[in-house]
Formats: structure tokens, C-alpha cells, sequence
């Protein structure tokens, strides 16, 4: 009987354990440098959003619906979360395209420049959420910062009317909040080991999930106290930011 000619491996089983292989040799990696260094990592990614978050760009009601004329606050809401979507499975795509590579890079590298990356786009989305719901979050340009970062931390929606349920000072208790949402983040982003499960697209549809599912949580409780248009008392525009973040620099966080 002929000897059956051996086939070889479908491409995505040859990646697949190349990043089998690549991530046991980071938790060998990670094991021998300690939590010491995971730890001062988190703290830097943190550090790193909190630093940007008063940079980032934020549309006012007005500008909204200036921009998408004829819109209600769902459908304007709707525009909003798509485009977020899009911004973020477009960071997910480039991360899952460098997995993909003979040699992949140094993956906690990447994944700190991915989340940073998409907590930016977040920020935005969260902190433009709260003007088309009519919940925007008061103090100047810093406080309504924080608050937001807290938003996204732990996500939900900002309750304006009980101001013991959000930050806006960055003590003890936002930076843990963060490092857990930053560690959470981390983990479910790790590459994913099963053929055919690697790569560019999977990256897409991992951060597009996700940025609709904290859409979804924050739109939930932005409802609850929604304040109609025809009712909000008239809002000055939002201060903009000295130095706001550049889709250039963003570009370069990635």
C-alpha cells in the first residue's frame, strides 16, 4: 500500500503554536521577574490614562446635534457607539494582526499600548454619552475628567445627582479601579490559543464587543435619570482642553 503523503499544518495551527509557544515563555517570563513587575506595569498604563483623559477631545450636546442634525438622543446615542466601535476594533485589528507575526512582539508592550489606545476612545464616547442623555458631569474640564474616568473604571454611569457614587479626586480608590479594569482588560485580551482563533479579525471583534457591552451598561444607567432636551436648562459650552490629544499622538500611543 502506498505510504499516505503527510499534510502539512492549516497556517492558522502553525500560528496557533507559535503563540502557544510565545505564551508560555511570557508566564515563564513573568514568573521569574514577579508580581513586583506587573504591578509597576499596571501602575504605569493607569498613570498613562489618567494623564490623557483631560486631553481628550469631547463634543457638547450642541455640537452633537449640530453635527447629526435631525437625530433623537437614542439615534445620536446609536452614531456614537458605532463610530467608538469602529475607532476600537480598528486598535483590536492592529494588536491581532502583530499576533499574527512568524515572531510575535512583546505582547504586555502591546496590549499597554492597546489599552490606552481604546480607553482614550472610550473616554469619549462615555463622556459624549452624558451630554446626549443630559447628565453631564459637573465641575470644570479636571473634575468632569475624573468623573468620567470613574465611569469607564467601573462601568457604569455617572449618577449627577449623587455625587458620593462617582470620583473626582484621584486618590487611593480610583487608581486601584483602574489597575483592576487595566488587569481585566489584560486578561480577557490575551491571545486567544485556539486554531483559527488568531489574528486581525479576532482582535476586531474583540474590541467591538467589548466597547458596545460597556456602551450598553453606561446607556442603561444614563436612562434611569435621562433628562429630556426641552427640559435641560441652557449648558455652557464645554471647556476644551490647552493641549488636546491629536489623532497623530494617539496613533503613536499604538
Amino acid at each position: 500500500m502506498p505510504v499516505p503523503v503527510r499534510q502539512p499544518a492549516p497556517v492558522a495551527r502553525r500560528r496557533a503554536v507559535v503563540m502557544r509557544h510565545r505564551a508560555r515563555d511570557l508566564a515563564r517570563e513573568g514568573a521569574r521577574k514577579g508580581g513586583g513587575h506587573a504591578r509597576a506595569g499596571l501602575a504605569y498604563v493607569a498613570d498613562r490614562i489618567i494623564d490623557i483623559a483631560p486631553r481628550v477631545p469631547v463634543r457638547d450636546l450642541a455640537a452633537l446635534r449640530g453635527q447629526f442634525p435631525g437625530l433623537g438622543p437614542e439615534e445620536l446615542a446609536d452614531r456614537l457607539v458605532a463610530g467608538a466601535a469602529a475607532g476600537t476594533s480598528t486598535v483590536g485589528a492592529g494588536i491581532g494582526a502583530a499576533a499574527m507575526l512568524p515572531v510575535p512582539p512583546a505582547m504586555p508592550t502591546e496590549l499597554a499600548a492597546e489599552i490606552t489606545g481604546v480607553a482614550a476612545i472610550e473616554l469619549k464616547l462615555i463622556a459624549e454619552l452624558h451630554e446626549v442623555y443630559g447628565v453631564r458631569a459637573p465641575g470644570g474640564l479636571r473634575a468632569r475628567s475624573t468623573a468620567y474616568l470613574s465611569s469607564w473604571s467601573e462601568e457604569r454611569g455617572i449618577d449627577v445627582t449623587k455625587p458620593s457614587t462617582y470620583d473626582t479626586a484621584l486618590g487611593g480608590r480610583m487608581k486601584r479601579e483602574l489597575r483592576r479594569q487595566i488587569m481585566k482588560r489584560m486578561v480577557r485580551n490575551l491571545p486567544n490559543l485556539t486554531p483559527f482563533m488568531v489574528g486581525a479579525a479576532v482582535g476586531a471583534v474583540m474590541n467591538r464587543r467589548d466597547t458596545r457591552k460597556l456602551a450598553a451598561q453606561i446607556r442603561a444607567d444614563l436612562r434611569r435619570i435621562q433628562v429630556p432636551w426641552d427640559e435641560l436648562p441652557e449648558l455652557p459650552p464645554l471647556e476644551k482642553p490647552a493641549d488636546p490629544l491629536s489623532p497623530r499622538e494617539l496613533s503613536e500611543e499604538l
